[in-house]
């Protein structure tokens, strides 16, 4: 097993299982109280999408192109800074979209609930496309930050493995740990959510300042002291 010193500061599990936590407060505050619009996965918004069109809904199915193009264009924006970035020698592209993620959450909560869902939803499907495609692999496994179906995929395969034998269970286990692990946290995200909606209302999104703190200022003490070396090393996944 790899020791864990070898791993930056950004690929350690628990700044994973934070991540996944405040994805599951976006998702659920996006739609409790922005719209009811997926963030932090499209395939939902295709579905209701599609199922618009087939219900002669033009205006309703277009109206879905809106989250769906913020996501794509996370996507874009975070394969093309990290590079930058990295040749800067400033800090690192995963603590910068931190930093990025706790100014666009202190903006949110100042939008009223009358101005259009359209504006939050665009943030948080922007935001979410660049922490999926930024964070990918936690102490060496392949991971996503923002939705489950993975994570409950991985549980399965690990369970074949361990029941088929090419797997031991003490491997097989691990991967069941860290997998259903992530998807306990982004549960606990969408329930602490649902609670901090009812008592708070579009200020919720609020709460996701805390975990976000935690992790910038973790991240960036990385980058000025111990990984000050390492700031031209992509982070696995990359």
């Amino acid at each position: 097993m790899k020791s864990q010193r070898k791993y930056l500061e950004c690929e350690k599990q628990w700044v994973y299982w934070l991540l996944m936590v405040v994805a599951g407060f976006y998702g659920g505050y996006a739609m409790v109280v922005r719209g009811g619009a997926f963030s932090n996965a499209q395939t939902g918004n295709v579905v209701l999408m599609a199922l618009a069109l087939g219900n002669g809904d033009w205006g309703g199915g277009a109206y879905y192109l809106i989250p769906m193009s913020a996501y794509a264009a996370g996507a874009l924006v975070s394969e093309l800074i990290p590079g930058t970035l990295r040749r800067k020698n400033f800090m690192r592209w995963d603590t910068l979209l931190t930093l990025f993620e706790l100014v666009m959450v202190a903006i949110m909560g100042f939008i009223p609930v009358s101005a259009p869902h359209q504006i939050c939803q665009v943030i948080i499907n922007f935001i979410c496309s660049m922490q999926y495609n930024t964070f990918r692999q936690a102490e060496g496994v392949s991971q996503a930050t923002t939705f489950c179906t993975n994570h409950i995929r991985q549980i399965g395969l690990s369970l074949a493995g361990g029941f088929s034998g090419k797997k031991s269970w003490s491997q097989a286990g691990r991967r069941i740990w860290v997998h259903g692990s992530m998807v306990l946290c982004f549960i606990f995200g969408v329930a602490a959510s649902a609670v901090a909606c009812r008592l708070m209302g579009t200020y919720a999104i609020w709460c996701n300042l805390v975990p976000l703190a935690i992790l910038f200022v973790d991240l960036l003490h990385a980058d000025l002291t111990k990984e000050k070396e390492l700031l031209e090393e992509p982070s696995a996944g990359h």
